[in-house]
């Protein structure tokens, strides 16, 4: 692989860890042009006009709705967001797209059918496809004039996904390939025109075909039975000499891990930055019915546990949503550079491998987080929650496929640490260096000691300074335990996976609040939500930390190990009680999360 070129500290995948960061090169919310706020403001009054007055037709799979409603989409620039302008997309970044994702997650089965089209069905064309493919298929794809799939799941092979045993035949005349075997759980096969399918040329090599769905051999099973995202088609894709002509093959042969995988780590932004949008319209539905619904002579939102439960979903959202503003334009930042690797035929962009670490931590926190949401609100909601007179049900059922898309939550907590292990085994992060260091200087470093500081988020930064010296230490202690059977350590890597995560989110809510300190803007707010979550993280490092090194290590070592863990994460508790009550208060006052952070 030829040498790649040395990126800015802020832009190198996972260096979060090793380096503090400046306000200053953090992307925000508050940083978006006029122009990608009405990109947003489209998909919004489209998905108010078009799509949730539909709801009980989506929901019921109305004949031909879904496409009709994704080729309005498409109309509207809505699909080809990120497609450039040569194949009739709009030729914007994934910092563009935020928004408009964010609101088609509103409804989770549109936000599905879109999501599984305009990202993992289409990008792998997009970014692997020659330019004959490109101009024959990406161009009806980005207006909607054709649905995407991804097929790359089979009975056995989910998060063994390399395991698949569709295969791939040359033809006795060399012009087709002739595919054999089953997919299962595809989103959009019931209605996709085009699908992305992996199989195993002569058995052995993983590749990628363009297949269209009505190739010869082609079908697809009956709609599968769901629990929720109803208003989506999920679908078994079967291949019956399926022939494939030679010119729809991707990236080359034995190049589909790469495509695969690449891929997936945008899938995982994508789900865990359009959910985001979810919690936010649930947040919205739960802080209305606590202002409208009256028990014992008094709203419900005058209840301190009422509170409690709306306070936490936005500073969870807050979180959640200050690190996937960081991260596509981080993304986007790579991707204009033009370096790409030279894994394919054409090579991949930087880009979509660089953040693979970011993307598992959005995918993670922000699937928990729609969870936790749909969860309190309709718990805000009583037994009228339960019932599906209300919308709680359904976004509640909808939201649990989350945790499972794009890589159970399970493998993605196994990944972030192992990614930084491979990635420092290639030589392109100081891993082991880092934790060398580290180990060496924590005997002789001072706890975090506030010295009269009064300035909390200041003293949040430097905790968080601290934590990192922690993930990496605990990494380095497990390492030194286990070696190379570390992998097997599960519950360990799971520990240092959701210490690291915590460190992510809250060290991007606490540089978008400094950010909107500096530029002069209405901040207080914002202060209440990042203090909130940094405090309720500190908890979190504590009990993961206390378990991780006290299954590598025992006696004295262990008491010297966990005393070096509570110098790190010294911390004084803040009043989360009085911080909770004060973001309820103004959510309940403005009824929105956008307009709860609004800084001008």
């Amino acid at each position: 692989m030829p040498q790649l070129k040395q990126l800015p500290a802020h832009l190198i995948g996972g260096n979060f860890l090793l380096t503090e960061t400046s306000p200053d090169l953090v992307f925000t919310p508050e940083d978006l042009s006029s122009e990608q706020r009405l990109m947003a403001e489209t998909a919004e009054k489209f998905m108010d006009k078009e799509v949730l007055p539909n709801c009980e037709a989506l929901e019921h799979q109305e004949e031909g709705l879904a496409k009709k409603l994704f080729r309005q989409a498409g109309e509207l620039g809505l699909l080809g967001m990120e497609v450039p302008t040569e194949y009739e997309g709009l030729g914007l970044g994934k910092t563009s797209s935020l928004g408009v994702e964010g609101q088609m997650t509103r409804l989770g089965g549109f936000g599905v059918t879109v999501g599984a089209s305009c990202g993992i069905g289409m990008q792998p064309l997009q970014y692997f496809g020659t330019e004959a493919q490109k101009k024959k298929y990406l161009a009806k794809q980005a207006t909607g004039q054709w649905m995407g799939a991804y097929a790359l799941s089979e009975a056995d092979s989910g998060s063994d996904a390399l395991s698949l045993r569709t295969k791939a035949t040359l033809s006795p005349d060399g012009r087709h390939y002739l595919l054999n075997g089953t997919k299962m759980w595809i989103s959009n096969a019931g209605w996709a025109d085009i699908f992305t399918v992996f199989a195993k040329v002569d058995g052995q090599h993983v590749t990628a075909f363009l297949v269209e769905r009505t190739f010869p051999g082609v079908s697809v099973g009956k709609e599968e039975h769901k629990l929720g995202i109803k208003s989506s088609s999920t679908r078994r894709l079967i291949l019956e000499d399926a022939q494939v002509p030679v010119e729809n093959l991707l990236g080359g042969i034995g190049k589909g891990a790469y495509i695969a995988f690449n891929i997936l780590n945008v899938g995982r932004f994508k789900l865990g930055s359009g959910v985001t949008g979810a919690s936010k319209e649930l947040l919205k539905v739960a802080a209305r019915y606590a202002m409208e619904r009256k028990q014992f002579g008094r709203p419900l939102a005058s209840f301190g546990l009422i509170q409690h439960k709306l306070g936490e979903i936005a500073a969870r959202i807050f979180a959640c949503d200050s690190a996937s503003h960081r991260t596509a334009r981080m993304f986007d930042a790579v991707m204009e550079t033009g370096e790409t690797i030279d894994s394919t035929t054409p090579p991949f962009p930087r880009g979509l491998d660089e953040f693979a670490l970011e993307c598992s931590i959005l995918k993670v926190a922000c699937s928990e987080l729609v969870n936790f949401a749909a969860d309190e609100a309709l718990q805000i909601h009583g037994g009228y929650g339960y019932t599906e007179e209300f919308p709680l049900a359904r976004a509640y059922r909808d939201a649990r496929i989350n945790r499972i898309f794009e890589g159970t939550n399970e493998i993605n907590r196994l990944f972030i640490p192992g990614s930084l292990l491979r990635r420092a085994q290639k030589g392109r992060f100081p891993l082991v260096a880092a934790i060398t260091k580290i180990t060496k200087e924590l005997l002789d470093m001072p706890p975090l000691d506030s010295g009269g500081e009064d300035d909390e988020l200041a003293l949040a930064q430097a905790f968080l300074a601290n934590a990192k010296r922690l993930a990496l230490f605990g990494a380095g202690v497990a390492f030194q335990k286990f070696g190379d059977k570390l992998i097997e350590e599960q519950e360990i890597l799971g520990g240092v996976s959701d210490i690291i995560s915590d460190i992510y989110l809250a060290e991007s809510a606490v540089l978008r609040t400094l950010k909107a300190r500096k530029a002069g803007r209405n901040w207080s707010v914002m202060a209440d939500l990042t203090l909130t979550f940094v405090n309720s993280a500190v908890g979190r490092m504590e009990q993961q930390a206390r378990e991780c090194l006290t299954a590598t290590s025992q006696g004295d070592e262990l008491r010297a190990h966990l005393g070096i863990a509570r110098r790190l994460l010294r911390w004084s508790p803040l009043n989360a009680v009085a911080m909770r009550r004060r973001i309820a208060k103004r959510l309940c006052e403005v009824g929105s999360y956008p307009a709860l952070v609004a800084t001008q």
